[in-house]
């Protein structure tokens, strides 16, 4: 039974995820996700891929999840710590970020407005995932309370794309 149509995770990361070095293949995606790098396939798919490829055993999703939870967490504070070290201007003019001036803007007045706690729960949130790193990374946020936070919301994201991907195969099982 196949649940997920991997037509959009590339064939070389197919083909890498169900090799012997999946869950460290899967620490990298999950620390490009963090970063906001990463650019071949949505992050939405990669706990599910990742689970059609290694396995979805109770042991098996524990550590799926628990490896992109760390690994999400590496890249959010990477990502954090540059903000704070290089400011906003550097990271529009070089492109890291997926953000524009204008949307930066927007995401800088959540931050204002629902303060250090929209970390958690915007990275729960499918599309607007990770934005409030680079906010947090100029405001004083502690590093140690975003690396909380942020682990906080991938906690959350990862369960729950872990939770559909099972439930959706209880439901065509049935």
């Amino acid at each position: 039974m196949v649940i997920l149509q991997l037509s959009e995770t590339p064939d070389w990361l197919a083909s890498m995820l169900s090799s012997e070095i999946a869950l460290l293949v899967l620490l990298g995606i999950s620390i490009l996700e963090g970063t906001m790098m990463l650019r071949f396939m949505p992050s939405e798919l990669v706990v599910p891929s990742a689970l059609l490829l290694i396995g979805s055993s109770i042991p098996e999703v524990v550590a799926i999840v628990a490896i992109a939870v760390v690994g999400t967490t590496i890249g959010q504070t990477f990502l954090f710590v540059l903000a704070r070290r290089g400011g906003r201007k550097y990271l529009i003019q070089k492109g890291w970020i997926p953000l524009n001036e204008s949307r930066l803007d927007r995401v800088d007045g959540w931050f204002d407005r629902w303060g250090q706690f929209a970390v958690p729960v915007t990275n729960t949130m499918l599309f607007v995932r990770g934005l409030l790193t680079v906010p947090a990374g100029l405001s004083d946020m502690q590093v140690r309370r975003f690396v909380v936070l942020s682990a906080v919301g991938s906690l959350s994201f990862q369960t729950i794309l872990a939770l559909i991907y099972l439930l959706a195969g209880e439901v065509i099982a049935l």
